[in-house]
């Protein structure tokens, strides 16, 4: 199995039966990962189907692939490609990488002068957006549109990203400046050499947190049943 063998297209109203199996598969997949999403439902992504802010993969055979669509915020000042998510049964195609520059190049045309931003725990998704020139930020570059973290609050993660005043949590923020931005071509390979240290710095990441939330508890900032709880977002 190759590429050449799917279509990924700008989505439409005649794409919105794919949109119940589209959700499930987010939520599927980040609990797989143990990480959190925003949830959305499939009443959501159809609306981004009819207009026209998703793109869709379809193998030739009709089977959905995958997909991800444009949020935009703070008056369409920043754009976010949400959503990513690859069919697990057409996974390691380069399916990702390919969905991700069709919606970044959807994202460019509709909102040329918007800044591009995402939030994300995986390596891959992090080297395909340096490829496509996005920088790794802190959270006070991105929008402070409400309407944004609302988002935020299905995450599993919530709490963590409360507990620092939403100045960070266990997401990487990146992001695309129009107008300043890097030229992928530079620096992608030193991203791939230097790979193990985003690995590393994830975990580096995830342990201060972990860290923070234990101390709180031993100092009784927290009840057991709180304590409990932090287990999960790790």
């Amino acid at each position: 199995m190759q590429l050449s063998d799917f279509d990924i297209i700008v989505a439409s109203e005649k794409h919105i039966s794919y949109s119940e199996q589209i959700v499930e598969e987010m939520a599927e997949s980040a609990k797989a990962r143990g990480t959190g999403i925003a949830k959305r439902s499939p009443e959501y992504v159809a609306n981004k189907m009819r207009e026209g802010k998703s793109v869709i993969a379809l193998h030739k055979d009709g089977t959905w692939a995958g997909f991800c669509y444009i949020e935009t915020w703070s008056h369409e000042k920043f754009v976010a490609n949400s959503g990513l998510i690859v069919n697990p049964e057409f996974r390691k195609v380069g399916l990702a990488k390919a969905i991700k520059q069709e919606i970044f190049s959807l994202s460019r045309s509709k909102y040329p002068d918007a800044k591009i931003f995402g939030l994300t725990t995986g390596l891959a998704v992090m080297k395909i957006n340096s490829d496509l020139g996005y920088e790794p930020v802190t959270y006070s570059e991105l929008t402070t549109d409400e309407e944004f973290w609302k988002g935020c609050q299905s995450c599993v993660n919530h709490e963590i990203l409360m507990a620092k005043g939403r100045k960070n949590c266990l997401c990487t923020a990146m992001l695309y400046d129009p107008v300043n931005h890097h030229k992928p071509e530079e620096t992608a390979e030193d991203f791939k050499q230097h790979s193990k240290l985003y690995e590393r710095f994830m975990r580096l990441k995830q342990s201060k947190f972990l860290k923070l939330f234990l101390k709180k508890e031993n100092g009784g900032g927290s009840s057991t049943n709180s304590g409990r709880s932090l287990f999960r977002f790790f």
